[in-house]
């Protein structure tokens, strides 16, 4: 069990830090302490390393594809080895796959980058962390059926059959016609359905979940085509504050940065854009659903050898 020392800086760690809800969240943590920044690009990384290091705070760049497993183990090992005070992690970086591509274990990408990469670092880094410590998953209220901006947005929510099924790219029928929704919606829900397991398994940290809003300037979907990536940034961006359940990854990052830095000590909470505590689809809020996930999570991950 790893203890803060007294005279340091506490350390955030964030995955996803180059744009979006994770850079503004980066920027929002840099305030707390010192910063490491989990992403893949060592290019982009140095940039918000200088950017946080121009206002005089400290950051520490650790490459990582969140989506391959081996990549996340020794990014998990790396952190470790930095030696700093632990405080936090924000599992922030996540993609929503127009079309289905496999990671390099020859999983679907979507799933393996938005539940099974943070579940991984989650596992790894929980021993290095104190008691109190927070760790936060950025969620999606799309894993709720009977979510109606949700399902205007063409969702059907979670369709889960087993972590193996996820894996394969397979999904309960009666989802989505949109390409990626199922996959997305699905990771999301496990998302949630990990974070109350381990909430309920782990009492020394607090693991809560935040469902950011739909913020249309995020770089969630990196393989949309130019006009959508455009069409979100520069048009629906500046609409987000005047819609209910929208935001900006600026009011995003505010939310997970105060659900991280939680000193009142709840855990297994859920919030929503405005940092409310919210409910999850019926069936995550079902703790045999959440137990099954963590259960079938874990086996798929122990066929792994990295």
């Amino acid at each position: 069990m790893a203890k803060t020392g007294s005279g340091e800086r506490k350390a955030y760690i964030i995955t996803g830090p180059t744009s979006g809800i994770g850079y503004h969240t980066a920027l929002e943590l840099a305030e707390h302490g010192t910063v490491v920044l989990v992403g893949r690009n060592q290019g982009k990384l140095d940039e918000v390393r200088k950017t946080i290091e121009r206002t005089g705070r400290r950051a520490v760049p650790v490459v990582c594809d969140v989506s391959d497993l081996a990549s996340v183990r020794r990014a998990a090992a790396e952190i470790i080895a930095l030696g700093l005070p632990l405080a936090g992690l924000v599992n922030n970086a996540g993609i929503h796959e127009m079309r289905a591509t496999k990671n390099a274990q020859g999983w679907d990408t979507a799933f393996a980058t938005n539940h099974l990469g943070p579940f991984v670092l989650t596992e790894a880094l929980m021993p290095h962390l104190p008691d109190g410590a927070n760790v936060v998953f950025v969620c999606s209220a799309v894993e709720d059926s009977e979510r109606r901006p949700a399902v205007i947005a063409g969702f059907r929510g979670g369709r889960y059959i087993s972590a193996e099924a996820s894996a394969r790219g397979e999904w309960k029928p009666g989802g989505s016609t949109q390409p990626g929704s199922d996959a997305y919606a699905t990771s999301k829900q496990c998302n949630l359905a990990t974070v109350l397991a381990f909430a309920r398994e782990t009492p020394r940290l607090r693991f809560n979940a935040v469902e950011p809003g739909f913020s249309p300037a995020t770089g969630l979907s990196r393989d949309a085509n130019v006009f959508l990536r455009l069409l979100g940034k520069y048009v629906l961006g500046l609409l987000a504050p005047f819609i209910k359940y929208w935001s900006t990854p600026a009011r995003a990052a505010k939310v997970v940065t105060n659900a991280l830095l939680n000193e009142p000590g709840g855990t297994g909470v859920y919030y929503d854009e405005r940092g409310r505590p919210m409910l999850g689809s019926t069936q995550v809020r079902d703790p045999q659903f959440q137990d099954r996930v963590v259960a079938e999570t874990r086996a798929l991950l122990s066929t792994v050898s990295t």
